[in-house]
């Protein structure tokens, strides 16, 4: 149940008005695009961002839910948070002496510290839709199928990193992750050594692999809502998109 919440609060968040006023809003939008070149409009500002905002909540809302569940990272393997690539050495000398049980508690741990921080970001990302510029807007709607994924990594990596790295923190204590290393190190430390392993900031890692595994799945649903008609879960949506030729 607490999983949707983030949800609900991003989709209050992004819009800031009611269904009515997006569908009027959009309407407008509609018309203003399908304008012949040289026409003037009368399409205030606002109405173009806000008809892009039900398009940014749907694909950010589904990324939030689908990532920030168990297993939401691990049973992925497009986005599942892989051992660091200085621990392979360490990794393979583990399993090649019947270790490898050990690894792979290690490895889930990675994940599931992910698992619970990514439900906490929503409001950033509903803050970010709010500054959004006419010229973003424009850009989003006629960009290339990654724009407003572009657009939230360059407006939100720095704040969405800076909530979710003491979230780790916290949760790679709770879950095991630095018990987990830190048994590890004790028990393996020749291995360590031998592999070069030296001052793992694990909480760091997680957290930029956290963040590109959400900005993933972002691009992806992003990109369905533009090329798939299906995709397009209401009329808002379908009018807006429907309106690029997409």
């Amino acid at each position: 149940m607490h999983k949707q919440l983030p949800a609900l609060a991003l989709m209050l968040a992004l819009t800031g008005c009611a269904t009515s006023d997006w569908e009027q809003g959009v309407g407008q939008v509609l018309g203003a695009i399908q304008q012949p070149a040289g026409q003037s409009s009368a399409l205030g500002e606002g109405e173009i961002i806000g008809g892009l905002r039900e398009a940014l909540a749907q694909g950010t809302t589904k990324a939030i839910n689908q990532l920030g569940r168990r297993d939401g990272y691990w049973n992925n393997a497009q986005v599942r948070i892989p051992l660091p690539a200085s621990m392979a050495r360490f990794e393979s000398g583990l399993r090649q002496i019947g270790q490898g049980k050990v690894v792979d508690e290690f490895h889930l741990t990675l994940n599931r510290a992910a698992e619970q921080a990514v439900p906490q970001v929503a409001d950033i990302f509903g803050n970010a839709v709010r500054q959004m510029s006419i010229q973003d807007a424009r850009a989003i709607l006629s960009g290339s199928p990654d724009a407003a994924t572009q657009f939230f990594r360059r407006t939100t990596s720095e704040s969405i990193y800076a909530k979710v790295y003491p979230i780790v923190q916290t949760t790679t204590q709770r879950v095991g992750v630095t018990q987990q290393y830190k048994q590890l190190a004790t028990s393996y430390g020749p291995l360590l050594k031998m592999a070069g392993v030296k001052n793992l900031d694990l909480d760091s890692y997680v957290t930029e692999q956290a963040l590109t595994g959400l900005f993933t799945t972002i691009a992806e649903e992003e990109a369905r809502i533009r090329q798939n008609p299906a995709a397009r879960t209401s009329e808002l949506l379908k009018r807006v998109f429907g309106s690029q030729g997409r």
